[in-house]
């Protein structure tokens, strides 16, 4: 406990020091246009949230990332499943996964406005950039699987079943978590991204696109801190669901 509050205090004063730096950095600029201070941030910021129409966009622009995210977890698992059992399955997918990963976000934004409706972009491009990710770390977490403990499970006549929920889940859920984890970060900055560039109906993309062309330099940073705080408790709610997924095995 006491580890703990010496890591936040830690961290807390680091951020402190951070926002110090950037005020003082705003304040010897001297021009709102180009670097707003913390007072025009916060006012354009509270201002937003009072709205209705705020609260509609986060909704939306949240609801994107996490169907593309949700997708993404589910395919790769799938796909990272069957390219462990099947090499042939491995050898089709790791192209086509291994050009999606090397590829720019923008490139693949770009095309998928050729392909479909400027909604759908977003969770899309979402599910593309998270889906390598997952099966990649999903696949080396069934390849690092205690050979040991199969063979055990075949001595004792393990039901397909009962091996992956006693020694696959197990053995696979630390990369899992970690290509979640990481995977969620890029799902959020990927989504938001594409909408920018696809600037759907209610969508933060699109606020901050119009911020950019009105030269609304605090509501620009002021819908920014709200791409970071969404992020912020999006990690740490799915951290907690998994600890608590975990912790009920």
């Amino acid at each position: 406990m006491k580890k703990d509050r010496k890591e936040f205090v830690s961290k807390a004063v680091s951020v402190l020091i951070w926002v110090l730096i950037y005020q003082a950095i705003s304040c010897f600029i001297g021009k709102s246009l180009l670097v707003p201070t913390l007072g025009d941030i916060l006012r354009a910021f509270i201002g937003m949230s009072t709205s209705i129409e705020f609260w509609s966009t986060v909704f939306f622009s949240l609801l994107r990332v996490v169907i593309g995210f949700v997708l993404a977890v589910a395919a790769g698992v799938v796909l990272a499943w069957f390219s462990y059992q099947y090499n042939l399955v491995y050898n089709f997918v790791y192209p086509v996964l291994s050009v999606i990963k090397a590829a720019p976000v923008a490139s693949f934004i770009i095309l998928a406005l050729l392909w479909m409706n400027s909604g759908h972009v977003p969770a899309f491009i979402a599910f593309l950039m998270v889906l390598p990710m997952v099966w990649s770390n999903v696949l080396q977490g069934f390849k690092e699987t205690d050979y040991k403990l199969l063979e055990m499970a075949d001595v004792f006549n393990f039901t397909a079943k009962r091996k992956i929920k006693m020694i696959y889940i197990p053995q696979v859920m630390p990369y899992f978590k970690t290509a979640c984890v990481t995977g969620l970060g890029f799902a959020w900055k990927s989504g938001i991204a594409a909408e920018v560039i696809s600037t759907p109906k209610l969508s933060i993309g699109r606020k901050l696109y119009e911020s950019k062309i009105y030269i609304e330099t605090p509501e620009l940073f002021a819908w920014t801190l709200t791409v970071i705080i969404l992020s912020i408790i999006a990690e740490k709610a799915f951290k907690a669901l998994l600890n608590r997924f975990t912790k009920s095995r």
